[in-house]
């Protein structure tokens, strides 16, 4: 599953409205199976599956619907990626969140191959280390880089000063006084900063200002933690204990044996490799299971 760990690292957040739930949410899909992580800022929950799962859930809940898991790995993504891509085109589903002691479900409603589809994501609290990994070191990263950018920005504010300054004793005069500024004191700023706007900058709300303002930058740094962590890998250097993968992960998935979805021969599942909801998967086709006849006493 480490095929799904590192691609659900790599995707953005997304914001959804669900009813009167304001979640984020991120999800991996390939053919193998998914990984999805939803969080209400009070708590994170996480499921992460692979065929075995998705082709016993399928039979419980789509007794007339016959496909390999692959099939319908591929509807799901065709179902959440514009919930999370916030595309112009809706999702073609009705989703609810409904919450169960410590767990957190997910209905699907839609329909495939004309007939109704249903799916449930059944997701359960988070471990400390997948929080970590996929939000504390992330918008640790995230601030250390804005902090940087700042002092950078005051650089370049102060020697910009001092060109202008360098042009006023040189005779140059200012043709617009609308134009004009004060020069630049960082510390003057920074408490003017704290006063006035900290209260409305800091405001996170039900998450979406991150997701709409920081994602390209949160991206950026989990990008580049995971190399620095592949290229550990790959040196045999020993990784720190700060950044090593989730523990715990594997004890997560759910391990159940696969079996047919019913008598129906099962369609063949394309050699294609399906894509994560970051882009589109190839559609292998579905069979409807034929209700049989009943048959009277005297037939």
């Amino acid at each position: 599953m480490e095929e799904l760990e590192r691609g659900l690292l790599m995707q953005p957040w997304a914001w959804l409205q669900l009813a009167e739930n304001s979640l984020l949410a991120k999800a991996y899909i390939t053919k193998q199976g998914y990984a999805l992580l939803v969080s209400d800022l009070q708590q994170v929950w996480h499921e992460q599956v692979d065929t075995g799962v998705v082709s016993q859930r399928a039979k419980e809940l789509n007794r007339r619907l016959t496909a390999p898991p692959a099939a319908f790995l591929c509807h799901l993504d065709d179902l959440l990626r514009p919930l999370l891509k916030d595309s112009a085109c809706p999702s073609k589903a009705t989703f609810v969140c409904d919450r169960a002691a410590e767990a957190l479900i997910l209905r699907v409603r839609s329909e495939l191959s004309g007939l109704p589809f249903y799916w449930n994501f059944h997701c359960i609290l988070a471990s400390p280390s997948l929080v970590s990994q996929h939000l504390i070191r992330p918008l640790m990263g995230v601030s250390l880089a804005l902090q940087c950018q700042v002092r950078e920005l005051a650089t370049m504010l102060r020697m910009k000063d001092l060109e202008i300054q360098d042009y006023q004793e040189s005779g140059a005069v200012l043709s617009r006084d609308r134009l004009k500024t004060e020069p630049f004191e960082e510390n003057s700023f920074l408490e003017q900063f704290m006063v006035e706007k900290l209260p409305e900058a800091c405001s996170v709300g039900d998450g979406r200002p991150f997701v709409m303002n920081l994602q390209s930058l949160y991206m950026a740094v989990t990008r580049q933690e995971s190399q620095v962590r592949e290229k550990h890998q790959g040196t045999g250097d020993p990784q720190p204990s700060s950044s090593a993968s989730p523990q715990g992960t594997e004890n997560q998935l759910v391990k159940q044996p696969q079996e047919p979805v019913s008598s129906a021969p099962s369609i063949p599942v394309p050699e294609k490799e399906p894509t994560g909801t970051s882009g589109p998967m190839q559609r292998p086709q579905l069979s409807k299971v034929k209700a049989k006849k009943p048959r009277g006493l005297f037939s």
